[in-house]
C-alpha cells in the first residue's frame, strides 16, 4: 500500500516545493483523477482533493508520497475533451516534455463508455511523446479502465475486451489496462495500481 498522500499545492507554488529528485507520476483523464488518487492514496479526507466535483481541476496539483522526506511525487492534471482549454494542453505538454523525474504517466479510462474521439487524439497525442529524438523512451504509458463494476454483468467481458482493443489500436506502446472499481467494497485493481505506482517509482 502507498503511504499517506500529503498535499504541496497546484501550479507553480507546487512545483517550486516538489523535490526535484523524487521520482513521479502523472494520473489524468476524464474519470474522476482526483478521486482515484485519492483511493490509490488511501486516504479519506484531503482538503479540495476528495469529493472533489468530476472536472474541477484546472492545473497540476502536486501530491507527496509518504510523511517527510517522502517516497514519490502524483501529479493529478486537467482532463482533456469538450471542456478542455489549450492552456491546459500547452501545461500539460511542457510538464510531460521537461520533467526529467516523471517515470510513468496513467490515462483514465471510464468502462461505462466506450472510447470516444477525444480519447483516441490523447492516446496518439501522448505516442509521440513517448519517444524521444534520440531514441530514447522518456516515460512510460499506462491506461487504467475506472468504474468496471459499473458495467451490466452480461457486459463485462464484452466492454473490456473493446476497451483494450481500441486503446491498444490507438497507443501501440501503451502498456495493458489495470481495471478497476468504483463502488465495490472491497474495490478490485487498486492494490494493483498502487504496487504498478511504486514499481515504475523503483520502489518495489
Amino acid at each position: 500500500m502507498l503511504p499517506s498522500l500529503y498535499r504541496y499545492g497546484t501550479g507553480k507554488f507546487g512545483l517550486s516545493q516538489a523535490s526535484r529528485s523524487f521520482s513521479t507520476v502523472q494520473i489524468f483523464g476524464n474519470s474522476g483523477a482526483a478521486e482515484f488518487i485519492a483511493a490509490a492514496g488511501s486516504v479519506t479526507s484531503i482538503p479540495k482533493l476528495h469529493g472533489l466535483p468530476e472536472g474541477r481541476t484546472r492545473e497540476l496539483n502536486f501530491f507527496r508520497v509518504g510523511a517527510e522526506p517522502g517516497k514519490l511525487i502524483l501529479v493529478d492534471a486537467p482532463g482533456y475533451g469538450a471542456r478542455g482549454k489549450a492552456e491546459w494542453g500547452a501545461l500539460f505538454d511542457k510538464y510531460i516534455e521537461t520533467r526529467r523525474e516523471l517515470r510513468r504517466v496513467y490515462i483514465l479510462f471510464n468502462a461505462k463508455h466506450l472510447l470516444n474521439a477525444y480519447d483516441t487524439r490523447m492516446l496518439i497525442h501522448l505516442s509521440t511523446k513517448l519517444i524521444d529524438d534520440r531514441g530514447i523512451q522518456p516515460f512510460t504509458l499506462q491506461a487504467v479502465i475506472t468504474k468496471a463494476d459499473c458495467i451490466p454483468g452480461d457486459k463485462v467481458s464484452e466492454t473490456i475486451a473493446q476497451l483494450r482493443k481500441d486503446i491498444w489500436e490507438a497507443a501501440p506502446l501503451c502498456l495493458p489496462p489495470i481495471v478497476t472499481s468504483a463502488t465495490m467494497s472491497p474495490p478490485f485493481g487498486l492494490d494493483e495500481m498502487r504496487k504498478n505506482i511504486a514499481d515504475a517509482c523503483g520502489l518495489l
